[in-house]
Parts: structure tokens; sequence; C-alpha cells
């Protein structure tokens, strides 16, 4: 079995009990589909976490931000978290998100951050149009922070969630699981206080971590596909 996640955005309570969790259910290997970075403030936490588990990791648009030191065009909350990110990202972690990959085909499964026409910042809706352009029979995608399995046309897609922020209403952290031939999705509890304390201590206002507790974007929005 192969554990998916996604959407870590700096996170690492979250993170933690989701590899406890993988580690669990006996996965054999793990890939991430990129957003290690943004949001939350322990990103060294969390790329130390992959990399010294060897995890396979994809490029995000946050990791791309960082990476490259440009803003995100859609949100001035998610540049505040970038902005501090910087100020505390390791050399050799900022170096590991910049040599990241932005699209892999691995165990049969074509991966990108975003989607096809842009693997890096694509929200993308899966459809029968939309997979019928692109080669290949399993697909798996991150970015919008909302679960989803769709199938069609001997095609199947999997976005496994968001680890780190659940936007679909659910604040439990999410994952998938790919056993060769099926995506299953799957949720576990994690120490949200924990979370808010932490990014309090570091002078952030509950606007920006209160979100967490109802599984939405920073200010509340549920996102759907």
């Amino acid at each position: 079995m192969i554990g998916m996640i996604s959407d870590i955005h700096g996170n690492h309570f979250a993170l933690s009990a989701v590899l406890d969790r993988l580690d669990e259910m006996g996965v054999t290997e793990i890939i991430c589909l990129g957003d290690i970075g943004g949001y939350y403030c322990q990103i060294n936490e969390c790329c130390d976490a992959l990399r010294s588990r060897n995890i396979f990791s994809l490029m995000g648009n946050h990791d791309w931000y960082l990476a490259v030191g440009e803003g995100c065009p859609r949100s001035n909350s998610a540049n505040e978290c970038l902005d501090y990110q910087r100020q505390v990202i390791s050399r050799i972690n900022l170096d590991w998100l910049a040599s990241l990959r932005s699209e892999a085909i691995m165990h049969g499964i074509n991966m990108v951050h975003g989607g096809w026409r842009d693997p890096i910042d694509e929200y993308l809706k899966p459809s029968k149009e939309y997979f019928s352009e692109i080669p290949g029979s399993y697909f798996a995608s991150g970015h919008t922070h909302v679960q989803c399995i769709w199938t069609g046309e001997l095609k199947s897609y999997c976005n496994p969630g968001s680890v780190g922020q659940p936007r679909d209403g659910d604040p439990r952290a999410a994952f998938a699981i790919w056993d060769g031939s099926s995506f299953f999705l799957h949720r576990t509890e994690y120490d949200i206080p924990g979370m808010q304390r932490e990014m309090a201590a570091v002078g952030f206002s509950p606007y920006f971590y209160e979100n967490l507790t109802r599984g939405t974007r920073i200010g509340g929005k549920i996102s759907k596909l």
C-alpha cells in the first residue's frame, strides 16, 4: 500500500499524526503531492520529517513561492505566513524545496500538485472531458484541500485532501491510500490546539489559525469541488 499526502502547509502536528497512522496501516511508501510550505509556522519540522524518511515530494505553489521569493497573487494572508516562513526556514530545507519536481509518474499514477494544465497552480475539477485529454489510467493531485475520488471511462483520480489545512468542513487531517488498483480516503484526529498555541507563540493572531478548528480556509470559508 502507498500512502498519499498533500498540503501539509507547515502543520507538523497534523503531519506527525498522519505519518503515525500510515505507519500503523503498514504502508510500504509515502508520496507527498506538494505544499509542504505556507500558512503555519512549523516549516522546518515538516521539511525535516519528510527528508528524514526520504518521502518523495512534488512541488506545490507555496513551495514555489518560498523557493523563488515570490508572493501569492490571491491572498495577503498567505503572504504574511510566507513572509514568516522565509525568516525561519533553514538553507538546507529551502534548497530542498527548490529541488522538487512539479510532475511525476510512480506506481502507475500520474501525479502533480495542481492539475495537468498547470502542474503547480491549477484548481482542478475532475470530469470525463478533462481526463480524456490526458494519457493514463490513474491520477492524483492536491491543491484544493478537498478530498475526492472520481472515476469514469476507465480512469480514476484522487485528491487526498489536506494534511495541514482541511477546507471541506472536517478539521481532521486528510490523506489517502493506493493499493495498486484503487484509492481510499482517510482522516485522522490531531492536536489542533497545540498547533494553534504554536502560531500564537510566534506572533500570529487567531485569524490565521482559528479556521483549523472548523476545517475551513483562513477567514472561515468552506471549499467545495
